[in-house]
């Protein structure tokens, strides 16, 4: 039978989703988790990739098993093996036919950022220091440039191997708070997908625009000429969180 999971982990100490040789990771921890509740070994299946040090508020996964445990009390066993830093808000029985990853119809990731004249650590986990400020109207005003679809290539890392770098971006919307005397900056974008470290450089342009680092000129220029030399830094991913991802249905009912 196949199941779904919703997952949230503090992405800090991890080397990312993927199980990989050379760092902890959470897939790795949520498989091990699952065999010592359960006795079996299973292949877990995120909707994506994310990467070292980036979070999750929620995370779709999927695999296959043999259980006698309801559904919805599998995040219950789970969660009794799960270090602190993961935890399963939900478990159900999933379709069939359905895949974590293909099955996506779209993501949505938040990109948090405060600027002030110095560092907060009681921010710093979760959220990336700008020194200065920022003006939130023009944010809004350059997010509007990457709505659509567009070739992202100057906004993906140079060593990403994909079929194909057109991406469509359904939304950005941005928040603006202040906490602790610093002022608090939220990046939601919503696309059909994205390309490695594609968020956390559209963040640092439109922060590298309502600093006055860069122009709406090289902005739209990024996007028709492909030109990275235009774009804003690649943010660090402390900042960035996947938020959720939607699949036209509700897996969870709830």
């Amino acid at each position: 039978m196949k199941y779904v999971l919703k997952v949230c982990y503090d992405g800090t100490s991890f080397g990312g989703w993927q199980i990989q040789n050379n760092a902890v990771t959470v897939q790795q921890r949520l498989e091990e988790a699952f065999e010592k509740a359960f006795s079996q070994q299973v292949n877990i299946t995120a909707s994506g990739r994310t990467d070292a040090g980036v979070h999750a508020a929620g995370q779709v996964c999927h695999f296959t098993a043999d259980l006698t445990i309801p559904p919805e009390k599998i995040a219950d066993a789970l969660n009794c093996f799960l270090p602190k830093e993961i935890s399963v808000l939900a478990s159900a029985k999933a379709p069939e036919n359905f895949d974590a990853n293909r099955s996506a119809k779209r993501k949505t990731y938040c990109y948090n950022a405060y600027f002030s004249p110095r560092k907060n650590p009681l921010k710093d986990r979760f959220s990336t220091w700008v020194k200065g400020d920022a003006d939130i109207q023009k944010l809004r005003h350059i997010a509007t440039l990457f709505i659509g679809e567009h070739d992202f290539i100057a906004y993906m890392a140079s060593r990403s191997q994909v079929k194909t770098t057109v991406r469509t971006i359904y939304s950005i919307d941005i928040e603006e708070s202040i906490t602790y005397g610093s002022k608090n900056i939220k990046i939601f974008v919503c696309g059909n997908g994205f390309l490695y470290n594609m968020v956390r450089t559209i963040a640092g342009t439109l922060i590298g625009y309502a600093q006055g680092r860069i122009s709406e000129e090289q902005v739209k220029k990024s996007l028709t000429e492909k030109n990275r030399n235009l774009v804003g830094k690649t943010m660090p991913p402390n900042g960035l969180t996947l938020e959720d991802v939607e699949y036209g249905i509700n897996l969870f009912n709830g």
